[in-house]
């Protein structure tokens, strides 16, 4: 059984969204298409998103975003904002993603840190980049302005000198 899609209008929650391309084509690997993709990506912040990583790799791309409306609608805009350029803008004539997209819910600042690692070390694991930095297409790389680390993450509970966990504050102190 598939559980439903929470379909919320704005829940204020962080996503980490993952979405292929069709057939798994390495569309990205042409400057054109990426430059393109960031282009459409940051066309939509933040208005209706709140961008927080991302990575473009040949194939799919991962973000960590806050919508600013409900989830669907900001994956929507964002590949159908790039498949109408690119059909428009690089003459491209088939479909550019696979129907859907993948999403996980950011519970905490650990959850939080945990994927905005994985997004700086993928190209380093698929072999594209030697470190983070040096991955043109990369939040990691320092030359893309992202928004704040979400107000509101539960931070892990610390333990206190006695060893017993202490109630954390709800807010971050980033």
């Amino acid at each position: 059984m598939i559980p439903r899609r929470e379909v919320v209008t704005n829940n204020g929650q962080t996503y980490f969204v993952t979405s292929n391309c069709v057939g798994r084509k390495r569309l990205f690997r042409h400057d054109r298409w990426a430059e393109l993709f960031v282009s459409v990506l940051y066309g939509y912040r933040p208005e209706r998103l709140l961008l927080h990583g991302f990575v473009l790799m040949p194939d799919h791309f991962h973000l960590l975003i806050t919508p600013r409306e409900s989830l669907e609608r900001a994956v929507q805009c964002v590949k159908g904002g790039f498949s109408f350029r690119a059909k428009r803008e690089l003459g491209w004539v088939g479909d550019v993603w696979v129907a859907g997209f993948s999403d996980h819910r950011i519970r905490d600042l650990q959850d939080y840190r945990n994927h905005e690692r994985y997004i700086a070390n993928n190209p380093v694991e698929a072999r594209l980049a030697e470190r983070p930095e040096q991955f043109h297409y990369s939040s990691a790389n320092g030359r893309f302005e992202l928004d704040d680390v979400p107000q509101g993450l539960k931070p892990q509970p610390q333990p206190d000198q006695g060893g017993a966990a202490e109630a954390a504050p709800f807010q971050s102190t980033l």
